[in-house]
């Protein structure tokens, strides 16, 4: 059975074509700065959104019209295996990333979840054997069910943190199984609602001991994979503990865990924390903890966790010169974190949606790797620091000099000209870069 007739393998057609199911400016082959674009940028489809998303909101019930559903649960996960591999394929995507309840029904017990995981990854694993497809990541969903009202890993509750351990130590078995590159860490409900009954210093701890336990199950059963942070400030918390970027990296920092560590940064959530996604995106290649990143655009106008699959070209080139200058992405790669709106109703619109995000980043890395070829932000940021290259400010940044030396030279040099950087016709030419 085929779940979406309508279109064949989508291919790259140029922006002059009608089709509507074509690449306009995604070429996986063309090569740009010596490799190909497909891989800078490792594409992934993400389980939740494409298969299991229903098109319910916060102020509505589903709307999508999908044609996966079975006599039984298992028989509809099997069916939406199908329906997703075959997207997967005629997408050309060669990644993707799911949680454990994405895949499988959890049944009535935690030992009926891990055999409906079990039956169900047998069947994911023959379709990647079939058609080359890898897992980029895959985690555990910690944060739908009643029993993590209160977080998982910071759960004030023993039995759910030891609860929350066995869906870890299940989904690092089911990498291994499935070959994945990454696993992920969101804290959806690691968090807290008030200071008045919470032990932040606690909690903090305990997350630590957790992801310290993970990392000694991955080394036991020889699958040592980057462990990844994906940061949101809230939702469903009312302040979660991996706030942005900084503020998980001092985490990993205090617990001495980065080099077991790095960030999985999403376009909507660095919106949510008040950021950039390139803010977000250069805060961790900073400390060189830049490991994959979940591609959407928010709704500004909106107060939520919109995931729209990204369509402006600024952000994406933007996004994508903070990949070049970490000399790429890998193992991590582009999981489009996005889902169709309410109104988006069609099968067909699944593809469109990828469509549209796939050509937009395909825009933005052209553009980000002209920019990159002229050194157009190199030169601007040479020039801004220029007098850090030599007098006083080489000695400054030599470290050769102290603040008696420093106050001796500025009694002597107290006449200080001011430059302009004449920001808004600099922000002007970047549109010369766009493709």
């Amino acid at each position: 059975m085929t779940y979406f007739p309508n279109f064949d393998k989508v291919v790259f057609e140029g922006n002059q074509t009608k089709n509507p199911f074509a690449f306009r400016h995604y070429n996986p082959e063309e090569e740009v700065l010596g490799k190909p674009m497909k891989e800078h940028l490792r594409f992934a489809l993400a389980y939740w959104h494409t298969i299991t998303q229903d098109g319910g909101d916060p102020f509505g019930d589903g709307t999508y019209i999908r044609t996966w559903d079975g006599e039984t649960p298992m028989e509809t996960a099997k069916n939406r295996v199908d329906a997703f591999f075959e997207l997967l394929v005629k997408l050309q995507v060669e990644y993707f990333c799911f949680h454990d309840v994405d895949i499988a029904p959890q049944g009535d017990s935690l030992e009926e979840f891990f055999q409906n995981l079990d039956e169900v990854t047998d069947y994911i694993k023959e379709k990647m054997d079939e058609t080359g497809v890898k897992l980029l990541w895959n985690t555990a969903n910690m944060f739908t069910h009643p029993r993590f009202m209160n977080g998982a890993a910071s759960s004030n509750s023993a039995d759910v943190f030891a609860y929350a351990a066995a869906q870890v130590k299940k989904g690092l078995d089911l990498s291994k199984k499935l070959g994945g590159l990454n696993y992920v860490f969101w804290g959806g409900r690691e968090g807290y609602e008030s200071l008045i009954n919470t032990d932040i210093a606690f909690e903090q701890d305990n997350i630590a001991r957790f992801y310290r336990m993970a990392i000694a199950y991955s080394e036991k059963i020889g699958h040592k994979i980057p462990f990844l942070i994906e940061p949101k400030p809230k939702e469903p918390s009312t302040h979660q503990y991996d706030y942005d970027a900084a503020t998980s990296m001092a985490f990993l920092l205090k617990y001495d865990l980065e080099d077991h560590f790095k960030l999985n940064l999403e376009g909507n959530h660095a919106t949510l924390a008040g950021h950039t996604f390139e803010h977000e995106l250069h805060v961790a290649r900073t400390f060189n903890a830049l490991g994959s990143m979940d591609a959407n655009h928010a709704e500004k106008m909106l107060g939520w966790d919109t995931d729209e699959f990204p369509y402006n070209i600024y952000d994406t080139t933007f996004a994508m010169y903070e990949v070049l200058e970490n000399d790429g992405i890998a193992p991590g790669g582009i999981n489009f974190d996005s889902k169709l709106r309410r109104t988006s109703i069609d099968m067909d619109d699944l593809a469109l949606g990828h469509i549209a995000g796939m050509d937009a980043f395909a825009r933005g890395l052209k553009a980000a790797a002209k920019l990159k070829e002229d050194r157009f932000f190199d030169e601007l940021k040479e020039k801004r620091y220029a007098s850090y290259k030599s007098g006083i400010g080489l000695e400054i940044t030599e470290d050769k000099t102290d603040f008696d030396l420093l106050t001796e030279y500025a009694l002597k040099n107290d006449d200080i000209q001011l430059e302009s950087s004449h920001l808004e016709y600099v922000k002007s030419l970047i549109n010369d870069y766009l493709v």
